[in-house]
């Protein structure tokens, strides 16, 4: 499957955004999919996931901040990000995975080129 992350952009801290990940070549609905981040210097980290029947879980720092969604019929998964804040700075990528539900990166096999979000203080 290939995943194609957009949506990012600079906003100020309190603002939203919503990203998306588009999927395209295989079966969006049998994928469990998982947003992850990098801030400059660090490690990728796992922001929130979605599996294939849509349960959702999601990291301390965007729980009741971020919701995670999938629409099916259009083969796309979004990150709604609320209330955000200048350490939610960072590229996020979206992955995919048929077999494993996880929050660990090395448990997705698909990945997407990543998306700029800034927020500015």
């Amino acid at each position: 499957v290939q995943l194609q992350a957009f949506g990012g952009g600079v906003v100020q801290a309190g603002g939203s955004l919503r990203l998306s990940c588009a999927a395209s070549g295989r079966t969006f609905s049998n994928y469990n999919m998982g947003w992850f981040r990098q801030a400059p210097g660090k490690e990728r980290e796992f922001v929130a996931r979605i599996s294939r029947s849509g349960n959702t879980y999601y990291a301390d720092s965007g729980k009741g901040r971020f919701t995670v969604s999938r629409d099916n019929a259009k083969n796309t998964m979004y990150l709604q990000m609320n209330t955000l804040k200048p350490e939610d700075t960072a590229v996020y990528y979206c992955a995919a995975d048929m077999a494993r539900i996880t929050t660990s990166a090395s448990g997705y096999d698909y990945w997407g080129q990543g998306t700029q979000v800034t927020v500015s203080s």
